[in-house]
């Protein structure tokens, strides 16, 4: 490539395709922090306190962000969270299980039983889908896949959440994870189309590890 000199230029499309692609990150996870800000997503809601299990064969998402957290119950209790943002989101052969048991009135009304509550959906190729998803988790595994990462990230800026500067946060521009396993305590999304759903309530089931999604 030439200057208006004629003069050999090394490297300039190089910088421009690199200048183009971080562009393009900073726009996808800045678009899904906007929308948090403006309460597209809520910030926080009471929860019931009890952990659930979300697994899914395949995660695709784009506009990803990480950053540390809390739940809080409506008895004002707080509990600690790694909050995971993705601003649009497809999950293959989606489960979500509930194990209720450990709840007081279940105990007294079916003592000695094992009950889950066992949601279904995204199967045959079509993956559920779910846009500005918000996850307050405690534990996920699974085989991940990070495109242009930042790692060591003010939360308090990927947040918009002042409360958090200083504590540590990541951002991606795309995320994929093979059999995903996670633990939360909240979701939440603007929109969460569940394709196939099949909702199942399961009193002493005889499916692996009594109906729950994984052990």
């Amino acid at each position: 490539m030439k200057d208006s000199q004629g003069n050999l230029v090394q490297g300039r499309t190089r910088w421009r395709r690199f200048a183009a692609v971080m562009g393009a990150a900073t726009v996808v996870t800045g678009g899904v922090l906007f929308g948090m800000a403006n309460g597209a997503v809520a910030a926080s809601f009471s929860v019931s306190g009890q952990s659930f299990k979300v697994a899914a064969s395949h995660l695709h998402g784009t506009g990803f962000a990480q950053f540390s957290g809390f739940d809080t119950t409506a008895g004002g209790t707080k509990i600690p969270t790694a909050t995971s943002v993705i601003g649009s989101a497809d999950l293959d052969n989606l489960c979500q299980s509930v194990n209720a048991s450990a709840s007081p009135v279940v105990q007294f009304l079916f003592p000695g039983k094992k009950i889950v509550l066992r949601i279904e959906a995204g199967g045959n190729g079509n993956p559920a889908h779910a846009d500005n998803l918000q996850i307050g988790m405690s534990k996920l595994t699974g085989d991940a896949t990070f495109k242009t990462i930042k790692i060591g990230r003010d939360g308090g800026e990927v947040s918009g959440n002042a409360q958090l500067t200083g504590t540590f946060a990541q951002t991606a521009s795309v995320v994929d994870i093979e059999n995903l396993k996670q633990t939360a305590t909240s979701t939440e999304a603007v929109t969460f189309a569940l394709t196939g759903l099949n909702l199942q309530i399961l009193m002493d089931s005889t499916l692996p590890n009594g109906g729950e999604c994984f052990a």
